[in-house]
């Protein structure tokens, strides 16, 4: 199933990011607001910046609930990347090397320090553990690896580890070649079987659970103590954004006693009016899985199983009982991992935090107790003197090295899910156009960015008419010689393709006009 063209909204039965009923008084939803303005700071025009030591901690965001994360990442205004005077090096797609990589950038990740990458880690986040510098080319290469796009290693351990890897992988209802959630496996494995993908997310016994990070996301079932925080932050609350019906308690004990089931065993999940006008059930059921009640940790046709979380949990997990601080400490920790290098307002995203639990993010990057290194990015946003985000420590004792994937990217994908960090890190605009009407749509209903040669280097609006993959519309970015970049395209698009069962590759429109030429010419 998939978004109509019109964009109109989804059956709610299908709808994994429980957004709320638009222009309804929703307290929780905007849970971001304050940390944007960390990526609106002026873009650094001179040399890169001198060693900085750590920033003082944002602790003035008011406290809220900081409960629900928003359904999409909206964009910030960061200053477009500067990806340098060799974008348009037309290097290979899957060289050793990104396209606009100097002999600085390929000489190693703490080469331009002035101090030890490995002495740095060992003083964790504190002011007097030493700053690294960065490259923006540096910086991406630490990304692309981190999130595993860049080498070998990223293949090992199959769906399984990747997860693990990324620490969370955003849902979504919209298929249009897959789901995204398959998309992102399929983007850093390849021909993953999608059966498989399943297998990997939604097992019994439990290896995955649903949960609030990012967005609405399949988690690593290990993962389940760090996230009693906001599962006692919705408790505290005692409402989301419908009103907890009355009759909580017979939903629950249903279970308890019945076994799992879905909405469709309690009557559905729909009162009969817009997508957002749920059943009491259906709003029963969705608030005991946010208390920590029940669970979902397998899928029906697309649709949850609720059990109860004292069964499908493991007992270890269930018996940790971690502090807030212990929580959110833990997570930047995976956070900041996942992504490789990350800004304040990146980590704050991937968790989707606010008010004291923003603080206690804070907190734990200024005392080192999330493990992170400070790092200074040339040319993302920052104060003099100061370090302007954050890295893997383990990530910067090796400089990475292989292969770079050439892929179609799901616009939910954890690389790309933050628009200002896509912008940061890639110099690439992006705006998701699903709810733009038709006639004002710029680059398509559906839009995927093209990972090639470590960089994006456009993007393809795909659809399927049978066994054909149709790219309604592609984009290649401004000031890249199509010559140069087609290939790397087409092999972006024959994959997808392939993967999906498609046997061919037809593309309509095209900007550069002649790519249309180039990437229908037959293989």
């Amino acid at each position: 199933m998939h978004r109509p063209e019109d964009a109109q909204p989804l059956n709610v039965e299908d709808v994994t990011l429980d957004d709320p009923a638009p222009g309804a008084d929703v307290p929780d939803a905007a849970l971001v607001s304050a940390a944007a303005a960390d990526d609106r700071q002026p873009l650094a025009t001179a040399a890169p910046p001198p060693t900085r030591t750590l920033a003082t901690p944002n602790t003035k965001t008011p406290p809220g609930n900081e409960l629900r994360p928003d359904a999409h990442s909206g964009a910030d205004t960061a200053p477009k990347a500067d990806l340098g005077p060799a974008a348009d090096s037309g290097a290979d797609a899957d060289s050793g090397a990104d396209a606009d990589s100097g002999p600085e950038a390929r000489s190693g990740v703490g080469a331009r320090s002035g101090a030890d990458a490995g002495a740095s880690a060992a003083g964790g986040g504190s002011a007097g553990g030493g700053v690294v510098d960065l490259t923006l080319d540096e910086a991406r290469r630490l990304i692309l690896r981190a999130q595993g796009l860049l080498g070998a290693d990223a293949r090992k351990g199959g769906v399984h580890a990747m997860l693990r890897r990324l620490g969370a992988v955003q849902l979504d209802t919209i298929s249009v070649l897959a789901r995204s959630h398959e998309l992102v496996a399929y983007a850093r494995l390849g021909a993953v079987s999608r059966p498989a993908v399943e297998r990997a997310y939604w097992h019994d016994p439990a290896r995955s659970f649903e949960y609030w990070c990012h967005a609405a996301c399949i988690l690593p079932v290990e993962h389940w103590p760090l996230y009693s925080f906001r599962r006692r932050a919705f408790r505290e609350r005692k409402f989301r954004w419908h009103e907890v019906p009355d009759g909580v308690d017979k939903l629950l004990a249903q279970v308890r006693d019945s076994g799992p089931l879905m909405t469709s065993d309690v009557g559905g999940a729909k009162n009969g009016g817009p997508w957002w006008d749920w059943s009491d059930s259906k709003i029963g059921l969705e608030w005991l899985l946010d208390i920590g009640e029940l669970v979902c940790t397998r899928r029906v046709g697309w649709r949850r199983v609720y059990d109860l979380a004292e069964r499908a949990i493991p007992a270890d997990l269930l018996a940790q009982d971690l502090t807030d601080e212990e929580c959110v400490t833990r997570l930047a920790g995976i956070a900041g991992r996942s992504l490789g290098v990350a800004n304040r307002t990146d980590l704050i995203d991937f968790l989707r935090l606010k008010g004291r639990f923003a603080a206690i993010l804070d907190e734990a990057l200024l005392s080192g107790a999330a493990g992170l290194t400070p790092v200074t990015v040339a040319g993302w946003p920052g104060k003099k003197g100061q370090a302007n985000a954050w890295a893997d420590p383990a990530a910067l004792a090796s400089e990475p090295r292989g292969r770079h994937r050439t892929t179609l990217v799901s616009p939910f994908d954890s690389l790309i899910w933050h628009r200002g960090r896509t912008e940061r890190i890639f110099g690439f605009t992006y705006t998701l156009e699903l709810y733009v009407p038709k006639h004002k749509r710029v680059h398509g209903y559906f839009t995927m960015p093209v990972l090639a040669g470590g960089r994006l280097i456009g993007r393809v609006d795909p659809a399927r008419e049978g066994t054909t993959l149709v790219a309604r519309q592609v984009h290649l970015e401004p000031g890249l010689s199509p010559a140069k970049w087609a290939g790397a395209f087409a092999d972006a698009l024959w994959s997808a393709a392939e993967w999906v069962g498609c046997d061919s590759v037809r593309v309509e429109r095209a900007d550069p006009p002649e790519l249309v030429t180039m990437l229908n010419a037959p293989r």
